[in-house]
């Protein structure tokens, strides 16, 4: 097949390597011409995706994977299929992009074309573990639509068996575009709602001076218990987002608009904690933000913690600085952060789990008297030394 990704960005262009490496002749499209040039060149433009330097390489070298920079609707022909991956609110599959389409093509959708609705469900990383282990949802705007959705992701995904699933992994056709638009909304809505429910229950755990992660190990011991864990920030370019298109959908939704608004108030919350623990509290104290990414091992900002958390540090009277092995001194500058140069702080919070982190010890921070670690990746072991306090979120 001719298969078009639009958008090479960290979870398209992984896709557009899949499909090659099934056969089929792909051509990426990207408004960004750098990004193009460098996957023109087996190159990829981003760090950390596992499995995508080798694979991009070969595919390219092979003649089975190019990048340009042309539009989409002017490239549709008759008997074409379009899948939309990416999460948008229920109805606009059907109600927002199929006239698009049809105006940039002078095709009908339905009778010239088939469109799909079929979400992504990966994580930046491991994009291609993720493909072959989750279901790939698709719903069309008809019938024939979505046969054909299924019988193209059948031809161009593989699937691990998972005897946990009540049917066989592979391609679910659900009834609409509509009910594939609800499932992938109503699945990272339900990671937002669970996870303010850990963080309301870590901060009533930090009150009355339990341990929270032994408690949450407790209830999920009991099949019907699935509790998360607590957090210093929910951040990335799905679960801080994605609720926020549900209630656009559904705005009486009370409980998904009070969990998006407790999550919200983590990083303050982290803060006040700090300021309680350091001695003296943190006004006028140098105190460094570990990780700027959103998330460990990713090179993205996208909703990331570091913003609200620098923000909340300078409203308590702090000096804020950011490190993070990813980001230069003038990455973080030019992203609107104070980078660390290596003067002594008194107190550090880890907002990024990144793997580099998991070894920290109060060595590595001269100065240090208290680490607030946001994502418990730290050893305590490590920092079971004197003058020293290691806290969590929801600790003992």
């Amino acid at each position: 097949m001719d298969v078009c990704v639009v958008g090479l960005g960290k979870l398209g262009l992984p896709l557009a390597v899949q499909f090659a490496l099934k056969g089929h002749r792909v051509t990426g499209a990207d408004i960004a011409p750098r990004v193009v040039r460098a996957v023109n060149q087996g190159l990829p433009p981003f760090p950390r995706e596992e499995g995508l330097d080798e694979a991009l390489k070969r595919v390219v070298a092979e003649g089975r994977l190019t990048a340009a920079t042309d539009a989409v609707a002017a490239g549709l022909r008759r008997g074409t299929l379009v899948s939309y991956e990416t999460t948008l609110p229920v109805g606009v599959t059907w109600g927002r992009w199929a006239p698009r389409l049809a105006a940039g093509s002078g095709l009908a959708a339905g009778a010239d074309f088939g469109l799909v609705f079929s979400p992504e469900r990966v994580r930046t990383g491991r994009v291609f573990a993720d493909l072959r282990r989750y279901p790939k949802l698709v719903g069309g705007i008809d019938a024939e639509s979505t046969r054909r959705g299924a019988e193209f992701y059948r031809a161009v995904l593989d699937f691990d068996p998972r005897p946990d699933l009540p049917r066989p992994n592979g391609v679910w056709e659900l009834a609409s575009a509509e009910a594939a638009e609800f499932a992938k909304l109503a699945e990272t809505t339900y990671r937002d709602v669970n996870i303010a429910l850990a963080n309301q229950f870590a901060r009533y755990a930090d009150r009355i001076g339990v341990d929270f992660a032994a408690v949450a190990d407790a209830c999920n011991s009991q099949p019907y218990s699935h509790l998360h864990r607590p957090g210093i920030v929910v951040g990335g370019h799905c679960i801080p987002v994605y609720p926020r298109l549900y209630l656009w959908n559904d705005p009486t939704a009370m409980v998904v608009r009070a969990a998006r608004e407790a999550n919200l108030e983590m990083p303050g919350y982290a803060v006040g904690l700090l300021a309680g623990t350091l001695a003296g509290g943190v006004a006028g104290q140098g105190v460094l933000v570990l990780g700027a990414s959103y998330g460990g091992g990713v090179k993205e900002t996208a909703y990331s913690g570091v913003f609200p958390l620098v923000e909340a540090l300078r409203a308590a009277g702090a000096r804020p600085y950011v490190t993070d092995p990813l980001y230069g001194a003038e990455e973080l500058t030019g992203l609107g952060l104070p980078p660390y140069d290596g003067e002594p702080v008194a107190a550090a919070v880890l907002q990024a789990d990144h793997p580099e982190y998991r070894e920290l010890a109060p060595d590595d921070l001269p100065g240090v008297r208290v680490l607030l670690d946001g994502r418990r990746c730290t050893d305590p072991a490590r920092w079971a030394a004197p003058g020293v306090r290691r806290i969590v979120l929801g600790g003992a």
